[in-house]
């Protein structure tokens, strides 16, 4: 295991508040890590003014700009190449990527439920944790999965679950499911950057 610092890609489409995670764990020297290029799905995102805060390169490949998938993700893998990436982290990134064979088992998302319930098209934020109150259920939680150019349909590495309460609105369940994503994206991280992880097929397994 090389004790030099994994290079992360990490694409926002919002707040950036995964995106400030990843810095503040960075920062804090509890995750080997640095973050060679945020890159931003459309312009003026708060994300992309915490990676300049954070004085992180940072871009925006428009999602508008271009008409179909393939031309929009050439143009992002592109940006990720010049920033020679170890790892790409969806942070809020809410476009579909054709992924290229050398990214693949090399870009995470974490997705605030326990897939594969509550998630696909359309399913991010505050209408995730909505539907799981909708449908009563007791716990919830977090997956960080392989990304497989499917909505939330990748591999799943790990998940952490946190309880439902009976008083819970739709942002205090956010609020309690964002605290376990807080843990569970770096130690996904970790594990890749110690070669840990295996995939075999739709199942992921962790050595050691």
């Amino acid at each position: 295991m090389s004790s030099l610092p994994i290079t992360l890609g990490v694409l926002v489409s919002g707040s950036g508040t995964t995106l400030q995670n990843l810095i503040d764990q960075i920062s804090a020297g509890k995750l080997n890590a640095r973050v060679g290029v945020v890159i931003g799905s459309k312009p003026d995102l708060v994300g992309l003014r915490r990676a300049a805060d954070a004085r992180l390169q940072n871009v925006v490949v428009d999602r508008g700009e271009h008409t179909d998938c393939p031309s929009f993700s050439a143009k992002v893998f592109e940006q990720l190449d010049d920033a020679g990436v170890d790892l790409v982290c969806l942070a809020g990134w809410l476009c579909l990527l054709e992924i290229p064979w050398r990214y693949e088992h090399r870009i995470m998302n974490i997705h605030p439920a326990l897939l594969p319930s509550f998630g696909g098209q359309g399913m991010y934020g505050r209408r995730v944790h909505q539907a799981v109150l909708d449908r009563g259920c007791k716990v919830s939680g977090c997956t960080v999965h392989f990304v497989n150019g499917q909505y939330d349909a990748g591999p799943i590495i790990l998940q952490r679950v946190c309880p439902v309460l009976e008083k819970d609105t739709s942002d205090s369940l956010a609020h309690r499911v964002f605290e376990e994503e807080k843990i569970a994206y770096p130690q996904a991280i970790r594990l890749f950057a110690e070669g840990r992880l295996a995939t075999d097929g739709c199942r992921v397994h962790v050595r050691g």
